[in-house]
């Protein structure tokens, strides 16, 4: 639902109505059918899922709207799609009145407008590294481009560049997996067990050790139920 008045009406109906009906609900505050309607096509067309959208007009405070649609009593509801008016109705109605003026309308709705992806999110769907340079090019610090790249040039030994990159955006928990990744290298989760009980001994007075730890963990992920085990490990041996 949506407050209408007279200077939002074009973008807030008309326009709109171009891609979604549009029910308008001309009102006032001293109208007593007014609110006995109101909230039975308020949850009709919040029911509707955005099929149907309710622009509410307060006809005392926005005398243009009033005149485009000629008001003599309200309550009076129009539904415009395409920036026509296609059915209306004076005065309030019970909900299954209510209940199938909307259906009808919502029978006529072209849902939602998907928009085009940009041409970066094109480039970073592509996936290969021609397109996620070219992606980067454009925008220098899009999340999703600067990760896959940096994962691309990880896995083809140019860990070195792959991490420089991801110094551009963000932490996330996908750049601390690449991170490890190029750390680590490939096969590290390869017997993991066994390298995390002998890394485990070296800790707290080995860094590096840690490092190496904490990293074999980010590859095995949160889902994999070892991580939560040699993190508790971990914590134990530190504190």
């Amino acid at each position: 639902m949506v407050d209408v008045t007279d200077a939002t009406f074009e973008a807030d109906v008309m326009e709109k109505s171009k891609t979604v009906p549009v029910v308008v609900d001309l009102w006032a505050p001293w109208c007593g059918p007014c609110k006995q309607l109101g909230p039975i096509i308020e949850r009709v067309i919040d029911a509707t899922g955005g099929k149907v959208i309710l622009a509410k007009v307060n006809v005392d405070e926005n005398p243009a709207i009033s005149q485009a649609f000629q008001v003599q009593s309200i309550p009076a509801v129009h539904a415009i799609v395409d920036g026509q008016v296609v059915d209306s109705f004076m005065g309030a109605q019970g909900e299954p009145a209510i209940q199938e003026f909307v259906d009808r309308l919502a029978a006529q709705s072209k849902g939602p407008v998907e928009e085009a992806p940009s041409e970066v999110e094109q480039l970073v769907a592509a996936g290969d590294e021609s397109s996620l340079r070219r992606a980067i090019g454009l925008e220098p610090d899009h999340p999703e481009a600067v990760s896959a790249l940096a994962l691309l040039l990880v896995e083809s030994d140019r860990a070195e560049e792959g991490l420089g990159l991801l110094e551009r955006i963000p932490e996330t928990p996908e750049t601390r997996r690449i991170s490890a990744l190029a750390r680590a290298g490939e096969g590290a989760t390869d017997d993991v067990d066994a390298k995390l009980g002998a890394l485990l001994e070296k800790i707290p007075g080995d860094d590096d050790a840690r490092q190496q730890f904490v990293d074999l963990l980010e590859l095995l992920g949160p889902t994999d139920p070892r991580t939560g085990e040699w993190r508790k490990k971990l914590t134990a041996k530190l504190f």
